[in-house]
């Protein structure tokens, strides 16, 4: 789930805008795509009547409580043209960096980003808290601009 938060602001902080438009949430262990989760534990708990039935399945590996997310199949070209460029390549950048490292050091990392640090416990974090990291390219007014663009 962090995964989708680092797509999300690591685009906000070089282009100015997320990529899923989620809603995130401060939670103990990392930022919570809202959404997203929503959906995913649908699958988890239903898979046959969720819109994720042919796309994902999941599988609980032995001695853990997490769920393990498994692909049904390969992004198509059809799917890859739901993707700008710019999502794309931030997309490859994330699995680059998270690609060989443990939940653990993917939670740290989250709590290492002010959208977390200086969001409240079970607040939304609000996607301009990314001006605020030293890697952000755009400003807050850029990002705010860009969200009422799109909401407009």
């Amino acid at each position: 789930m962090k995964l989708f938060y680092f797509l999300d602001f690591t685009h906000v902080k070089k282009f100015g805008l997320p990529v899923t438009f989620d809603t995130y949430v401060k939670l103990e262990h990392g930022p919570i795509p809202s959404t997203i989760m929503n959906l995913i534990n649908t699958a988890c708990d239903d898979i046959d009547n969720s819109i994720l039935s042919d796309t994902v399945m999941f599988e609980t590996p032995a001695g853990t409580k997490m769920n393990r997310m498994k692909a049904l199949r390969e992004l198509s070209e059809d799917d890859m043209k739901n993707f700008s460029m710019s999502e794309i390549s931030t997309l490859q950048a994330v699995c680059r960096r998270f690609g060989a490292v443990n939940t653990k050091s993917i939670e740290d990392a989250s709590h290492e980003e002010a959208p977390w640090s200086q969001t409240a416990m079970l607040d939304e974090i609000p996607y301009t808290l990314a001006a605020l990291d030293s890697d952000c390219e755009v400003d807050e007014e850029e990002i705010s601009l860009g969200l009422e663009l799109i909401a407009a």
